[in-house]
Formats: structure tokens, C-alpha cells, sequence
């Protein structure tokens, strides 16, 4: 089978890092002087924090076997319980971080290619590191050599050509391509921190689902039209 995946990450509030963490963020900063201007940058960088493994976590990981077209979504919840939640034929289910990245890998040892849109640049590397901060050994190394998609097509790097043409947002694929934007509902990834701090976790799951479905959609395309 081949395995579509997306994930969606939160960064930790900066005040939870250490004292050094936080002097490394702000090395360049520091040395603003105009302080409107240096509020703006302090902002911007606690913004971004969601976009490393070494500042964040991850609270959502979406997956689909193409082969059955089922989508399951992992998604943050400290509780044991063992629940699966389905709707609308997705099925739901909480867990911590850890057991996240644990199911993760065990699904990937039984596929043939995982399938991103930018897995190489941020979901695969930001999966791997976070699997060796808990402890948890990834079962596949999916960041070979770059020009290898025998395990793991990156669907950004198929339509740019690895790099050769200007790459777009998913959103932006997809409207080029008459597929259902993920954004279509209102919601983009840099908006899930706000969700996640007003407790709709569910919604961030929901929207990680249909990134999933995006993805698919995209990835039939390339293997129909340009994977020749």
C-alpha cells in the first residue's frame, strides 16, 4: 500500500524554554532599536515556533492507504482511553504524542511509499526528530537521497521539478488543479495555535483530514499526468 501523510504542530510557549533556548531566538532581534519594529519581529518568532521539532509538537498526524481510500487522524489527547471516534468514514482517535509517532512508524513499515506535499522540507524531518526526542526509532529512514522516491514521493518536489519551477501552497495546487481546497473551510496552518489554545483540537484534526484528502487528490493527478 502507499501511504498518504500530513501533519499538523503546535509550538511550546516561549516562556517554557530555557534561559539559553531563549537568548539563541533572540540573538538577532536584540539588536533591534526600533522597539515597535522588535515587538513585531518577538511576535513573529514565537509564530513560527510551531515550524520546529526543537520548539514544538505534533498534535495531529493524518494518514490514508490509497488502496482502501480510509483515512485515520491521530490527534493530541493525554487521556488512555482507547476510543475511535468516525465520521463522515474518517476515523478519529486520541493519544498522546509519543503513541502518535509509535502508530505512525508501524503504518510505514507496512507501506511500499509514503506520499507528502512538502514531507521532505518539513512533516518526515519534523516526525523523525521528534521521534528520537521520545525516544521512539523511526522503522524506515524516509530522507534518503533527495532524488530517490522510491519510499517517499514528495509531491512539492515532483511538481517543481526538484526545485526547477517556483513552488505554490497546497492551496494554491489545488485550485490550479480544480481540487477542494483544505483552506475552503477557513481554516490554514498557521491558525491551528489559536485552535489549540481555545481547546478545539478536534477542529485541528478535522482540518488535518482534509489536508489528507487534498494530498490524494494531488497525488493522482502527478502519478496520472507527470509520472512518467
Amino acid at each position: 500500500m502507499n501511504l498518504i501523510c500530513d501533519i499538523e504542530t503546535v509550538g511550546f510557549e516561549f516562556e517554557s524554554l530555557t534561559e539559553s533556548q531563549q537568548e539563541f531566538l533572540l540573538r538577532y532581534i536584540e539588536h533591534e532599536s526600533d522597539i515597535e519594529l522588535k515587538e513585531t519581529q518577538i511576535e513573529e518568532m514565537k509564530r513560527y515556533l510551531s515550524l520546529y521539532p526543537l520548539t514544538a509538537r505534533v498534535i495531529a498526524i493524518g494518514l490514508m492507504n490509497t488502496e482502501t481510500e480510509k483515512i485515520m487522524v491521530y490527534y493530541e489527547n493525554e487521556s488512555d482511553q482507547d476510543i475511535v471516534i468516525e465520521e463522515k468514514g474518517i476515523k478519529y482517535k486520541p493519544m498522546n504524542e509519543k503513541n502518535m509517532l509509535q502508530n505512525f512508524w508501524q503504518y510505514v513499515s507496512k507501506s511500499e511509499k509514503v506520499i507528502t506535499f512538502n514531507g521532505r522540507n518539513f512533516d518526515i524531518p519534523f516526525l523523525m526528530i521528534r521521534s528520537a526526542m521520545l525516544q521512539t526509532k523511526p522503522s524506515k529512514n524516509l530522507m534518503k537521497y533527495r532524488y530517490d522516491s522510491k519510499e517517499h514521493i514528495d509531491l512539492l518536489d515532483q511538481l517543481t521539478f526538484y526545485g526547477s519551477t517556483r513552488k505554490f501552497n497546497l492551496d494554491f495546487y489545488c485550485h490550479s488543479f480544480g481540487i477542494k481546497s483544505p483552506k475552503s473551510k477557513g481554516i490554514t496552518g498557521m491558525e491551528v495555535k489559536e485552535l489549540y489554545k481555545a481547546g478545539r483540537i478536534k477542529e485541528i484534526a478535522i482540518y488535518c483530514s482534509e489536508d489528507v484528502k487534498a494530498t490524494y487528490e494531488l497525488y493522482k493527478i502527478w502519478n496520472n499526468f507527470l509520472n512518467v
